[in-house]
């Protein structure tokens, strides 16, 4: 795992892309300008803002797709689609102009962020999971931030933050708070934390694989 200041030191170049909230954000690193990195965000379809964002960024910055040292991409929890798409992209241009890959995970930049910031401890930052689960990544008395976890909606406790932008599908505890998510506002504040890690493979980050129920068809035949 390796921390955003020591990706910058690494690289002169580095693109972050976050399509996991319903706002798709894009962030350029360039060695010399703007070391808070420059941002492009928008609501909307991942398919179309991923795209138009990075055209957008690259324009402003003066810097082709091909000058890009290294990318940084969100990997969730958050909309598995947009994710996925962001995903797709990353794969497509690695195609043309390969060049190393990091994930990152939105509930632990929020966690790390609120420690950091506000010298908060004892809460939990959740998004939803689906099926009556939730994502979870707690931080303790001590300001430890605990890995990606997946529980059921009567094992969260205490105080509870979901970032804005997250869609739900179950009901929301009672006692659930909000903070925003702003990647140009989080990093700043995390920029020590070791939060990337290298992967060959960009996707949307699953607790478990999918399993499918198989079917064998039988002939139906007229009864005697």
């Amino acid at each position: 795992m390796l921390s955003l200041r020591a990706l910058l030191a690494a690289y002169k170049t580095l693109l972050v892309i976050d399509s996991s909230s319903a706002s798709v954000q894009l962030g350029l690193f360039k060695t010399g300008v703007a070391p808070e990195g420059e941002w492009e965000k928008s609501v909307g379809e991942a398919g179309t803002a991923v795209f138009q964002n990075a055209d957008k960024l690259l324009h402003r910055m003066g810097v082709t797709l091909s000058e890009i040292e290294a990318i940084a991409f969100c990997e969730g929890p958050g909309s598995v689609l947009g994710i996925r798409t962001a995903a797709v992209a990353i794969r497509t241009w690695g195609v043309l102009h390969p060049s190393p890959i990091f994930a990152f995970g939105s509930l632990a930049v929020v966690a790390h962020g609120i420690t950091l910031g506000e010298k908060a401890t004892n809460f939990s930052v959740i998004a939803d999971a689906r099926r009556d689960n939730w994502h979870r990544v707690t931080v303790d008395s001590a300001g430890k931030v605990s890995s990606l976890q997946r529980v059921a909606a009567d094992q969260l406790s205490g105080p509870l933050t979901m970032p804005d932008g997250f869609r739900h599908w179950a009901v929301p505890p009672v006692n659930l708070g909000r903070v925003h998510y702003e990647l140009a506002q989080w990093f700043p504040l995390v920029s020590d934390v070791e939060l990337f890690r290298p992967t060959d493979e960009p996707d949307a980050f699953l607790h478990e694989e999918p399993t499918y129920l198989t079917w064998t068809p039988r002939i139906h035949r007229a009864p005697s």
